[in-house]
């Protein structure tokens, strides 16, 4: 409006009067609107890192990540900035649970864990669990993985078709492998009372190397709530809300993104890193 009536012929001040505005507002306004947005680098790198974790990092992660890098940023500055970009995690979520559950196949083990999920001592306890997930053409896909409490690091996983007992065999064998030399203390595996768990082949091969069984009550999943969340995070992060592909393609995305969470997907519970980092560090620390 002022610049139209300059236009016509009126001076700035004299238009600045018509609508009651003092000329030194008036100046000031003009001279922050010209002036470069002071946020502009930081913007910049929030949003690429923002992208480049696909929308699943809110402030608090973000800020974690920009520290890690060596920048320094006060974490409400993080979440003020991404409110004015407009960057927010909107991830599509919803619940689905593959249930292994066919009755008593053999003796059950106790609950040693006893929702006793933290752990500072590495490969000390491990958790277990089968997960289902749809894929194009009618397909399904099964994923096996086995977590360490100690840091959340995906020790060995399994993929397959079917919920057959190699898929759950598969990454127990690999697991043993890392405990044989790497572990310092007895190892507890927990996991539900699938039908998998109860299997002779399974229980003898926990035996033969001298690691204790543990299981969860029936019919209750929050006895493996550690194991429950990954799948809800896994599940969250880059399956739900997204198009159905081939078994193929799940495979090699799922494989990928282990991957991330082991390598890169920071943690606030481990100061901000990684499992693998908090691994690496803790055990230079140690040394």
């Amino acid at each position: 409006m002022v610049f139209e009536l300059k236009q016509e012929g009126f001076k700035v001040k004299d238009a600045l009067r018509r609508v009651d505005i003092p000329e030194a507002t008036y100046h000031y306004q003009k001279k922050q609107l010209q002036k470069e947005d002071p946020n502009k680098e930081w913007k910049e790198i929030i949003t690429k890192l923002f992208h480049k974790h696909n929308g699943t990092y809110g402030y608090r992660r973000i800020a974690f990540e920009l520290r890690n890098q060596g920048y320094r940023i006060n974490h409400k500055k993080v979440h003020r900035i991404m409110g004015e970009l407009g960057l927010k995690c909107e991830k599509f979520t919803r619940k689905s649970r593959y249930k292994s559950y066919k009755g008593t196949v053999g003796k059950v083990a106790h609950n040693r864990l006893k929702r006793r999920f933290h752990t500072p001592i590495r490969l000390q306890k491990l958790v277990t669990d089968v997960t289902e997930f749809k894929c194009a053409g009618n397909e399904k896909l099964y994923l096996s993985p086995i977590m360490d409490l100690f840091n959340g690091e995906i020790v060995s996983f399994g993929i397959s078709k079917r919920p057959t007992l190699d898929l759950v065999l598969k990454p127990l064998n690999e697991a043993v492998e890392t405990i044989r030399t790497e572990a310092e203390y007895r190892t507890t595996i927990h996991s539900d009372q699938g039908w998998h768990y109860q299997h002779n082949t399974w229980v003898k091969t926990l035996k033969k190397h001298q690691i204790f069984q543990s299981m969860s009550r029936k019919a209750n999943c929050a006895d493996n709530a550690a194991m429950e969340n990954f799948f809800g995070i896994l599940k969250q992060e880059m399956y739900y809300g997204e198009e159905l592909v081939s078994y193929e393609e799940l495979k090699r995305k799922l494989e990928g993104y282990v991957n991330y969470y082991n390598n890169e997907r920071i943690k606030a519970k481990l100061a901000g890193l990684s499992p693998i980092q908090y691994r690496t560090q803790t055990s230079q620390s140690a040394a």
